[in-house]
């Protein structure tokens, strides 16, 4: 049975990505660039918007920083479980895809 979360927004699932190592906001905006090659740009509004879902969701947790201006974030168990899920679920859909010649 699906996870009632899945699938994920292309923005969210960068986010989780990214979020395996603690990063600020401006920070996984420019790392999400430069991992998508430029392909995938996420505007300031949606990073924070994004950001108070995911820590509601427990998907991802504040986390001590040296600099007091910015918060820092990083991903939770619960958000690498939902990041594999959805990684096997794309896998899957790439896998049949395959079978078709795609």
């Amino acid at each position: 049975m699906r996870n009632k979360n899945l699938p994920l927004t292309e923005t969210v699932y960068y986010i989780l990505l990214v979020l395996n190592q603690p990063l600020h906001g401006y920070g996984a905006i420019q790392e999400i660039d430069r991992l998508s090659n430029g392909d995938v740009k996420i505007a300031a509004g949606t990073m924070y918007g994004a950001i108070e879902n995911l820590l509601k969701l427990r998907w991802i947790k504040e986390v001590p920083s040296q600099d007091k201006r910015r918060r820092v974030y990083q991903i939770t168990e619960d958000g690498k479980n939902i990041l594999e899920l959805e990684t096997q679920r794309m896998q899957q859909l790439v896998k049949v895809a395959n079978k078709f010649g795609y």
